[in-house]
């Protein structure tokens, strides 16, 4: 189907496909598509030719205008971004959790900041379990390749495989409570991601900085297939390829 508005709009400012596509910095067969195939551009050259023909882009092409609503329903799910993770209070993080009604999931390597910070840390997830809230704590298996790559890469060396098994001798005793699940997993971290229901920390991971000093977003669940559910989504993956932690 053509595009009989940018038809109209080539005519009356005195453009031909050839002079648009040269002002635009494209090609002629681009343009000619756009009118003769009806095919949207990108958003950034239809601006452009929207600015040449002297037209409003959306009378052009009206679908730009519900790529632009998608785009910001989906980037409605955030709430802030923090410069780093430990500019947010430990007190955020207890409450977050604490207000848990149905579901608890951490996916980290190691994120000792929760038992050191949160002294009764153990405690809240039982109560939560015991509340109902089902629970689920992915962490890193410390004798993976990803694991090890990550020290290297935050030149912590070994560090952080200690930490991971710290961490492991800091959750043994939840192992076996009902409610509580536990798993080591392989995988390379690009995010840690803290969620409690519909709220969530996802906490970035920039090349050779430890997690604490790295960029945290904040998320709140408020659409649809937004921020949130694709982080979400990606625990469920890991999830499914973890292990149960042992004794």
């Amino acid at each position: 189907m053509s595009n009989e508005r940018l038809r109209i709009a080539l005519t009356r400012s005195g453009h031909t496909a050839a002079s648009l596509a040269e002002q635009l910095g494209t090609d002629p067969k681009t343009v000619e598509r756009w009118v003769n195939k009806g095919r949207a551009p990108r958003l950034r050259n239809a601006h452009a030719a929207a600015r040449a023909l002297g037209v409003e882009v959306y009378h052009l092409w009206p679908t730009l205008n519900t790529r632009k609503t998608s785009s910001e329903r989906i980037g409605s799910d955030l709430v802030s971004v923090h410069r780093q993770r430990s500019d947010v209070p430990t007190e955020k993080w207890r409450t977050m959790f604490a207000h848990a009604a149905e579901s608890i999931d951490v996916m980290v390597y190691a994120a000792l900041f929760l038992h050191e910070q949160i002294s009764d840390w153990n405690d809240l997830l039982r109560s939560r379990a015991r509340a109902g809230v089902r629970v689920r704590i992915l962490i890193g298996d410390p004798a993976c390749d990803a694991v090890r790559t990550r020290g290297e890469e935050e030149v912590f060396g070994h560090g952080i495989e200690s930490r991971c098994r710290l961490a492991h001798l800091h959750y043994r005793p939840l192992l076996g409570m009902q409610g509580v699940d536990i798993a080591q997993h392989t995988t390379t971290l690009y995010n840690s991601v803290y969620r409690a229901d519909d709220e969530m920390y996802v906490n970035t991971h920039i090349y050779g900085v430890n997690a604490y000093g790295n960029p945290l977003f904040h998320l709140y669940r408020k659409t649809d297939s937004g921020l949130f559910d694709a982080y979400a989504e990606s625990v469920d993956a890991v999830w499914r390829t973890a292990r149960p932690l042992q004794e």
